[in-house]
């Protein structure tokens, strides 16, 4: 299955690439301020959120000759939709979890 909420989840999976995505919440940030942030060069920084962009997780628009990135709200929406369907057997495990746990023991018979 290898919908837009996969491709996003795998995006995020790499540390370096949630670094740079963590990052960016507090507004719009370029390419070599976002380098800086991870301990990058701006050539790795750009091939990060080269796959951040195609994932649907960042925007990038240009200011002059510099790119700046900002959260993209697409992504993290098709991430949600797809972790969504598996809420229901997550929440129906921890159901049986806790009657198992609060169940009263049942006594061996010898």
């Amino acid at each position: 299955m290898d919908t837009n909420g996969v491709r996003a989840i795998t995006a995020l999976s790499d540390p370096t690439r949630r670094a740079i995505f963590e990052s960016l919440p507090q507004g719009p940030r370029s390419v070599a301020d976002l380098a800086a942030t991870t301990g990058i060069t701006s050539s790795a920084a750009s091939q990060h959120l080269r796959v951040l962009r195609e994932a649907h997780l960042v925007t990038m628009r240009r200011d002059g000759n510099r790119h700046l990135y900002s959260l993209d709200p697409r992504g993290l929406s098709d991430a949600r939709d797809y972790l969504e369907q598996f809420w229901p057997s997550a929440l129906a495990a921890h159901a049986a979890a806790l009657r198992d746990a609060v169940a009263p023991a049942q006594p061996t018979r010898r």
